[in-house]
């Protein structure tokens, strides 16, 4: 009897540590732009990456940062503290927070269209791929061809040191379906991806820029608000229509 009264006792203990595994959260940043609001979900998978970026949203490091670094069909880049002062002509990009962060470069992850990643300084400087504190990247991208995955293999095996890199089935039909950055692969932390407002990253993409990539009309982050989601939330967030 009091076997049976332990076992139930223990089932019972075990039961909230269930319902908390199947239903993990994940933190939500809403990114208010002067071109609309771009929502991000941040991997659970780096935590390093998921908190400072939090970290650095909660204190409103990111408020009035400019999108300082635009590239059609590639990415768009904000997160130098420099570049609150949106001084007119001024190059931003050398900015930082006087810390870096180490690498967390996952093979699962990949520079899908929409992927938030860190920028960071090249091989030569930072051996290491250590990230930059701030400054990030959202993934425009385009749509590639067999003939261009194979290239990149290439290009991959090459900078990484990998042999025969390859691009699994699933991946290399995503990036021909949907695009992407593949020759950043291995080479970046990814740690997040938008959920919703990607059309207002590709709106930026293709603003007019001068021969640094700044855009020619000033476009900043007004505002991050941070919020700590179930799964299921976020897929109505990302299924919500516009009013």
């Amino acid at each position: 009897m009091f076997k049976k009264l332990n076992y139930l006792l223990i089932a019972l203990l075990l039961l909230p540590l269930t319902s908390v595994a199947k239903a993990p959260k994940f933190y939500v940043v809403n990114i208010k732009t002067t071109a609309g609001d771009i929502i991000v979900r941040l991997y659970n998978e780096t935590p390093l990456h998921r908190d400072n970026f939090v970290k650095l949203c909660n204190t409103k490091n990111y408020d009035n940062v400019l999108f300082h670094r635009v590239i059609k069909e590639f990415m768009v880049q904000s997160g130098d503290p420099d570049s609150k002062t949106h001084e007119p002509g001024k190059l931003y990009g050398d900015g930082d927070l006087g810390y870096t962060l180490p690498a967390e470069i996952l093979p699962e992850l990949f520079h899908k269209k929409g992927v938030l990643a860190a920028a960071r300084e090249g091989d030569k400087e930072n051996p290491e791929r250590k990230s930059s504190a701030s400054q990030f990247y959202i993934v425009v991208g385009k749509k590639l061809t067999d003939q261009d995955l194979d290239k990149v293999e290439l290009r991959i095996s090459k900078s990484n040191k990998v042999e025969n890199f390859k691009f699994t089935p699933e991946r290399r039909e995503f990036y021909k379906t949907y695009g992407g950055t593949p020759h950043l692969d291995l080479q970046y932390t990814i740690f997040g991806e938008v959920v919703k407002g990607q059309e207002v990253a590709d709106k930026i993409s293709l603003v007019e820029t001068n021969d640094k990539d700044r855009p020619v009309k000033d476009i900043w982050i007004i505002s991050t608000k941070v919020s700590l989601l179930k799964e299921k939330k976020i897929k109505k967030i990302a299924e919500k229509k516009k009013n």
